[in-house]
């Protein structure tokens, strides 16, 4: 990879794997981190010719630095107290028009909490719904995205790339500000 990342995707579980792969599959350049260090080289390893899109880092600098700016890190990691600390640790290291993304089933209420957070910061919160299941996220995940108008703005090229289709459309979509992704997801589920 000569240019950073298009995109960071951190936590290679079932559906962080599958989201990374999409996104490799669909042409864009990926960093990949993990909690277990371990995981990003068995995931390299099954990645096959795709693995030459991605880019693994063992720890969280190495990841962020590995993205180009700004930068759209996308959480694929159990929502609470793991998506806290991960915003804690992650924050310093972020620069001017990055944008975060929990891609994972947050309660929306904590995801608006999240976006207060950072109003009036240099970075933006998005809460984004994925549906579909491991499938889904390999092959085409509906998404619902909660954020600003700035952040839908900077991500949609990409998530509209790996989105299911239907008659040709993606589906994916800016819902609204804040927690709307994560809200629209819970009725989803419900």
């Amino acid at each position: 990879m000569t240019k950073g990342a298009d995109i960071g995707v951190y936590g290679l579980g079932t559906m962080g794997s599958a989201l990374a792969l999409n996104f490799a599959d669909k042409g864009f350049q990926v960093a990949v981190s993990n909690r277990e260090a371990d995981w990003i080289d068995n995931f390299l390893q099954e990645a096959g010719p795709l693995s030459e899109r991605i880019v693994g880092a063992a720890d969280l600098k190495a990841f962020v630095q590995a993205i180009a700016r700004p930068r759209n890190i996308l959480f694929m990691i159990p929502s609470g107290a793991p998506m806290d600390a991960m915003i804690e640790a992650i924050t310093p290291l972020l620069e001017k028009g990055d944008t975060l993304i929990d891609g994972g089933n947050a309660d929306f209420n904590a995801t608006r909490r999240r976006s207060q957070v950072f109003e009036g910061t240099e970075f933006h919160f998005v809460g984004m719904g994925v549906s579909g299941g491991e499938s889904g996220a390999r092959h085409g995940p509906s998404m619902m995205v909660g954020g600003t108008d700035h952040s839908w703005t900077s991500l949609r090229p990409m998530v509209e790339a790996i989105a299911a289709k239907f008659e040709g459309d993606p589906c994916v979509d800016h819902l609204g500000p804040d927690g709307a992704g994560h809200f629209v997801k819970t009725v989803h589920n419900g």
